[in-house]
């Protein structure tokens, strides 16, 4: 059987997940395209639907719970993307509370672009940072902009959320590194074992409540040409050399 219709209930409540009210209610969010939907599959996951176009023979997720073959047109509506390619998940947002890191972590304060917050947990992934605290004012990180961005990145990454004086009481006991422009120079900067890293709103910078709690603030040196860098960007750069003796061999 193939799903036609747009105003069908699983559909329509699937195309949903596309917006943050949608993946609140229901507890999930999207994932498109194959490499992404089998990237999925090798973490912890739930896939709860895979829909399916009518043409699309490629690799599917074997841990779907159900498979839903619909119409090239209702394949278009799931999709975020302008070019759809012909799968599209629905997975389910995991439960994850508020507990002390195990080790190095980020805390995005209040970051905004949807683009940035999943670019930074892609570099996370990549870089060994497993866990990232979110404040309840930053970017969705299960929105279609933000998975997307993440390259798998979200499915790697313990991805809790929060309001600030929540975050810093699970932070206690490890430094907390404020990345902004009055800070060291970074690379004369030695971190300690374990710290969280805080990278900031792309236009206001670290909050106040944050800031107050840093044992350290560190900057990347810039020609006096330019004023700043991207978030993610400096995200990354700073996620490196923060702890770079794990990739010197």
């Amino acid at each position: 059987m193939i799903i036609t219709s747009k105003n069908n209930p699983l559909i329509k409540e699937t195309a949903s997940l596309k917006e943050k009210k949608g993946r609140k209610e229901l507890g999930m969010f999207l994932v498109e395209g194959r490499k992404m939907s089998l990237e999925c599959e090798k973490s912890d996951f739930e896939i709860e639907c895979a829909f399916l176009s009518e043409t699309y023979d490629g690799e599917l997720p074997q841990t779907a719970a159900r498979t839903v073959r619909v119409s090239e047109d209702v394949l278009r509506y799931l999709s975020d993307e302008k070019t759809p390619q012909g799968i599209v998940c629905r997975v389910r947002i995991p439960d994850t509370r508020l507990t002390p890191p195990k080790g190095r972590c980020l805390l995005l304060d209040g970051v905004a672009d949807p683009g940035n917050v999943g670019t930074i947990l892609r570099t996370a992934n990549a870089a060994g940072y497993t866990q990232a605290y979110l404040t309840s004012d930053c970017a969705d990180p299960f929105s279609p902009k933000s998975v997307r961005a993440s390259m798998s990145g979200v499915f790697f990454t313990e991805i809790c959320r929060g309001e600030r004086e929540e975050i810093l009481s699970v932070l206690k006991g490890t430094p907390v590194i404020v990345a902004d422009m009055n800070g060291k120079n970074l690379f004369s900067y030695t971190a300690p074992e374990k710290f969280a890293l805080v990278i900031g709103n792309e236009g206001n910078g670290v909050s106040e409540t944050v800031r107050k709690a840093a044992a350290d603030t560190v900057r990347i040196p810039m020609r006096k040409t330019q004023e700043s860098l991207n978030a993610a960007v400096s995200a990354g750069i700073m996620m490196y050399f923060l702890q770079s003796s794990e990739f010197s061999e």
